[in-house]
């Protein structure tokens, strides 16, 4: 069983912030789109009674970049964000209203890039559970929480593809109940068990 303990000491072996991730790892010829936008998201794990979990979100169908997909909470980094970690704090609180406060953080994962075009700094946070969320119905329309030791469960990470522009696309594929967790969601989360599962 995970336990606050077992995550912060995974975390010691994490790799240095200099190393890159993303969705070209699957596919070596789809380059992302130049120039890169920096973005941060949050990768809660909440302190459940039952062991640790994965707080994830579904955003809502009329959104403009990912409408309907699994997701962190998280977005651009902007100016007046100190760092990555300010920014995934900040946007937790206006996605879901989890407060700061009740977030320790204890690392990182290896740097994602999308090929939309996004430099994207995954932040880990330890979650005392709030009595609720409370999602910002514009952009979330779903809250909920996957066991981590589900998401460490080798093989439960499945590679699927898709053609994509005429070329056939892979991608990771983390199903849960009835969610799909895919994309560059599901890559983070591939990241985050082959820390907990020991050094690679």
């Amino acid at each position: 069983m995970f336990t606050r303990s077992r995550i912060v000491e995974c975390l010691r072996g994490a790799p240095a912030p200099g190393i890159r991730r993303g969705d070209q790892d699957l596919n070596p010829d789809m380059e992302p789109k130049r120039p890169l936008t920096r973005a941060a998201v949050l990768v809660p794990l909440v302190d459940r009674r039952d062991g640790l979990t994965v707080l994830l979100t579904k955003r809502t169908d009329h959104l403009h970049d990912h409408a309907g997909q699994v997701s962190f909470p998280g977005g651009r980094i902007d100016e007046a964000d100190a760092d990555a970690v300010a920014a995934a704090l900040r946007e937790a609180e206006e996605e879901v209203g989890l407060p700061r406060d009740r977030v320790e953080i204890v690392g990182r994962l290896d740097t994602y890039i999308t090929r939309t075009g996004f430099e994207v700094t995954p932040v880990i946070g330890l979650v005392d559970p709030p009595p609720s969320f409370a999602p910002d119905p514009f952009e979330v329309a779903e809250v909920f929480e996957v066991p981590l030791a589900f998401i460490a469960e080798p093989g439960n990470a499945q590679r699927h593809s898709r053609e994509f522009q005429g070329r056939t696309r892979y991608f990771y594929v983390f199903p849960w109940q009835s969610y799909f967790i895919w994309g560059a969601t599901a890559g983070m989360l591939v990241n985050l068990a082959d820390v907990l599962r020991g050094p690679r």
